[in-house]
This record gives C-alpha cells, sequence and structure tokens, in this order.
C-alpha cells in the first residue's frame, strides 16, 4: 500500500511499510517553524494509526541539512509552540474542531510522538542535524547517517534548552559527561565522532545513505511488528 498526503512544509509518502518524513524547507536548512511542528506532529501520527505502515523514516530535504533546529525568525518567548495560522493537512485548513488539532501541538508534542510511536523510527541524517534538529534524530530509535552529517547542540549559544528529552535521554545515549559536554560547549561533532560515541548506528558515504536506510527498513519489516512494539515500550518505559 503507497500513499500521499499534500502538506506544506513537511513531505510525507508511504511506501511498501514505510512511511517518509521529510522536513522540506531546505532554503533554512530545514530549520522548523510552528507549520512544520504542527504536520510532523500530524505525519507522526498518522503513521502511528495506519496499520500497512511497520517502520518510519524522518529525514530532510537535500544535501545539506537533516534539520537545523527552530527557525529563529519564528521563535518568541514562549519559543515555537503558537503563533502562524493555522496548517493546512491535506490541502485543507484543519477546523480548530480537528481531532488532531483539538489542543496546542507543542515541539515537546512532536517529541512524544516519535518516542512513544509504536513502529521504530529511523533518523536519516544527511548532513546538520543541530539544536532542536539535533534532538529530534536523538529520540529517533536508530540513527543512519551520511559521512556529512554535522552534529551538535546551540541552545545555550542563543540562550534555549531542551529541558526534556533533549537532555535526559541523551544523557542515557552517551552518558552524563559527555551529555553535558555537548550541551554546555555547543561543539559540533563529525559523523564518525557521533558514531564513535554511540549518538549514531552507522554512517555511510552519502550516495548510499537512501540505500542503506531502505536496506535497514527491510530487515525490520521482516520482524514481528508486535514484538518491536513491545521493545520499543520496554526501553521507554525503563
Amino acid at each position: 500500500m503507497g500513499g500521499r498526503v499534500t502538506y506544506t512544509d513537511v513531505l510525507y509518502d508511504k511506501q511498501d511499510g514505510i512511511a517518509w518524513i521529510t522536513i522540506n524547507r531546505p532554503e533554512t536548512r530545514n530549520a522548523f517553524r510552528t507549520r512544520t511542528v504542527h504536520e510532523l506532529t500530524d505525519a507522526f501520527q498518522d503513521a502511528r494509526w495506519d496499520p500497512s505502515v511497520g517502520v518510519v523514516v524522518l529525514t530532510g530535504a537535500g544535501d545539506k541539512a537533516f534539520c537545523s533546529g527552530g527557525d529563529q525568525k519564528e521563535r518568541g518567548s514562549g519559543g515555537y509552540s503558537t503563533g502562524g495560522e493555522r496548517p493546512a493537512v491535506g490541502g485543507e485548513e484543519v477546523p480548530p474542531t480537528s481531532r488532531r488539532f483539538s489542543r496546542p501541538m507543542y515541539v515537546d508534542g512532536l517529541h512524544s510522538a516519535i518516542r512513544h510511536c509504536p513502529k521504530p523510527v529511523i533518523a536519516m541524517v544527511n548532513g546538520f542535524a543541530v539544536g532542536g534538529g539535533h534532538v529530534l534524530h536523538v529520540l529517533c530509535d536508530l540513527t543512519i547517517a551520511s559521512e556529512n552529517a554535522i552534529f551538535g547542540q546551540t541552545g545555550p549559544r542563543v540562550g534555549s534548552v531542551d529541558a526534556g528529552h533533549g537532555t535526559g535521554y541523551l544523557a542515557r545515549v552517551v552518558g552524563e559527561k559527555k551529555a553535558r559536554e555537548i550541551w554546555y560547549m555547543c561543539r559540533q561533532y563529525s559523523a564518525q565522532e557521533a558514531l564513535e560515541m554511540g549518538l549514531v548506528n552507522k554512517v555511510v558515504p552519502l550516495a548510499e545513505l537512501r540505500k542503506e536506510v531502505e536496506q535497514w527498513c527491510r530487515e525490520l519489516l521482516e520482524k514481528s511488528p508486535t514484538a518491536l512494539a513491545m521493545a520499543k515500550q520496554s526501553f521507554n518505559i525503563d
């Protein structure tokens, strides 16, 4: 089964059991704005409940960036959770009473949608994964990166911090000391450095990235979806 939903900031395509979610703002290095967060959350919710989907891939358009975090042009004192027009889903404006948008969709709502999707989520990192974009890849179950990928946090440079999954869960992935270094120092790390610290699962040449991710997806689709869902829940609860 396949399908396509029309968004403004996101490309969403479902083919052969895989849901491909692509942040489509290459002109901003795929920085997210309010509309982007709404659309990403909606796409992850759709993938979660679609029985034809067995694995989800999150990536960014182009070959320069996975996601560079929040769009600073829109960021206000309240972050990225408000402002902007109500996003259109499927080509139509969503009414305020819609099930999908019955409450504000905050960035942490997107984080929860990724973290609690019962299906494996792979980050296909094709360039910069920094700031809020770095948090997104950390929250995915697996990360496959191209050799040109760059990782890092920027929060303290611009007076912000992810006080949720982006800090505590990062420490579980790379250890307390390294996580604090990443956040406090705002340094950038190469794909190879990320691999060595356990931040990514595999690094491949950019030209081979899609093929590699497809192979991982095929292997996951051969596994029991119930067992995978239970394993993910067990990891999260622990």
